[in-house]
């Protein structure tokens, strides 16, 4: 399954929020330096679905804002 997710770092707290049946919006508390942000929102993925870590790949937007998630 394939997710569109828009990551809003240095936000006050971790959040998941719906837009639609495939896309997310995340807020993180990470800053984006040095995969930070990436590591997070891997681990606030992970929790959300209740699925392991090694289940969850970034395809696509390493470096933006907007990203490209596959859950396996």
């Amino acid at each position: 399954m394939r997710l569109i997710v828009t990551v809003k770092p240095r936000s006050s707290k971790n959040e998941v929020s719906k837009i639609s049946e495939s896309e997310y919006q995340i807020r993180l508390r990470a800053s984006p330096v040095d995969g930070e942000a990436n590591e997070q929102l891997i681990r606030v993925l992970s929790e959300h679905f209740r699925i392991p870590r090694s289940r969850i790949m970034i395809i696509q937007g390493h470096t933006n804002k907007k990203k490209i998630i596959e859950l396996q």
